[in-house]
């Protein structure tokens, strides 16, 4: 069912300010859907987009300390409670996936336009420009916010012994490219997820680069 427009809503609420984030509000209530490939550590299901976004702020908040730049933590949270509202549209991208990747930036690109549009001009300017400066990962708020999106999975694939590592393949010299983020924002982060990985190719739940097979 499609959620109401802002025009709907003003027919009622008499106010077209509320109205239009009263009507995105209901609209990103769909990030409830959009199911990601990581899996629970209990192993029953998988994920969605809204309690990945969930994890991530609260991992923001626990280990902001960690960041190796000074970071003003509500612009992460911000950052990291928009980054992947574009998925309502565009649909989760698995990460090595290289076929859907190649249009992933096209796709999100015109969910950022439709979605954002929902919102007061002003609103709207301000969570585009979260949501660009997430993805251009040019300063140290968005590193660090892209830090957790990436130590996100790779803590539940390490803890559910493989989870999507399982999918035919991946190697550890695919997910230490897809880590890199993780080093960038923070010595401490980075060595943790250098650990995990060469731990999960030790325990068998990853498989070996080419070059130590």
């Amino acid at each position: 069912m499609p959620s109401p427009t802002a025009d709907h809503l003003e027919s009622f609420l008499g106010n077209r300010r509320l109205s239009q984030q009263i009507a995105f509000i209901l609209e990103v209530e769909k990030l409830k859907t959009v199911l990601r490939r990581t899996l629970l550590l209990d192993r029953s299901r998988v994920e969605n987009d809204a309690e990945h976004t969930w994890q991530l702020a609260l991992m923001a908040m626990v280990l902001s300390e960690h960041s190796r730049e000074k970071v003003e933590l509500v612009r992460v949270l911000k950052m990291l409670l928009i980054h992947d509202i574009v998925e309502i549209d565009a649909g989760d991208t698995f990460a090595y996936d290289t076929v859907l990747a190649a249009s992933q930036a096209e796709r999100e690109l015109k969910a950022a336009e439709r979605i954002f549009a929902l919102l007061p001009e002003d609103q709207a300017r301000e969570f585009r420009a979260l949501w660009d400066e997430f993805e251009a990962k040019a300063s140290a708020e968005s590193r660090f916010a892209n830090a957790m999106d990436r130590l996100q999975p790779l803590l539940h694939n390490f803890f559910t012994e493989g989870g999507t590592w399982s999918a035919g393949g991946i190697t550890a010299a695919n997910v230490e490219r897809r880590m890199q983020p993780i080093g960038m924002a923070s010595d401490t982060l980075g060595d943790l997820s250098a650990q995990l990985i060469a731990l999960a190719v030790e325990q068998g739940i990853l498989a070996p680069a080419p070059q130590e097979a």
